[in-house]
């Protein structure tokens, strides 16, 4: 009898701390979809508007998309009111590409979201500039200050346009000396 206690006891142990590793993980994947201390993103937004291809202009470095040229984003609109996120940029040999599900982490007119690529995990995805007449160009930052993307409908941005948006980033306490360019000279294939 009291081996089978013990037993139990074990089993009941194990289940508890395997519950409070899936809370602490829960909380940690939570935590990773709201926008950087001192960020606020775009409001109003419109997802409408937002949606179609967008061109990476300058990003982090991240292993995701390391050695990738060409870079684009396109977003669709889904009647559930997610998005669709379909990333692709030449690898120096051929055309690679990720499909990822975004969906909003409040209101709609809220530009902050959280994207996955892979299955229950989502990081924060938080637009943080935004032509807003237009939609021309945008600056997005990620869960924390590691992850930054400049995008533009056009696979350039004038010098001006650009050097503003290093200055907000920097403001945003981005390290701006560590964008990478983004070479966007393929044609869309």
């Amino acid at each position: 009898m009291s081996h089978s206690c013990r037993g139990s006891s074990n089993l009941r142990l194990a289940i508890r701390r395997a519950a409070l590793a899936l809370t602490a993980l829960l909380g940690m994947a939570a935590c990773s979809t709201t926008p950087p201390a001192g960020m606020t993103p775009v409001a109003p937004f419109e997802i409408a508007r937002y949606a179609g291809k967008w061109y990476e202009i300058a990003r982090l470095d991240h292993s995701f998309e390391r050695g990738l040229s060409d870079v684009s984003a396109t977003y669709t609109q889904q009647p559930d009111g997610s998005v669709e996120v379909i990333n692709r940029g030449y690898d120096g040999s051929k055309w690679r590409q990720a499909v990822g599900r975004a969906l909003f982490t409040g209101p709609a007119d809220r530009a902050s979201l959280k994207v996955s690529f892979f299955g229950p995990f989502y990081g924060g995805y938080h637009v943080v500039a935004l032509d807003q007449q237009n939609y021309r160009w945008a600056m997005v930052v990620g869960p924390d200050r590691d992850y930054l993307w400049i995008l533009a409908r056009d696979k350039a941005l004038p010098a001006g346009l650009r050097e503003q948006l290093l200055n907000q980033a920097n403001e945003l306490g981005i390290d701006v000396s560590r964008l990478i360019w983004v070479s966007q000279t393929r044609a869309d294939g």
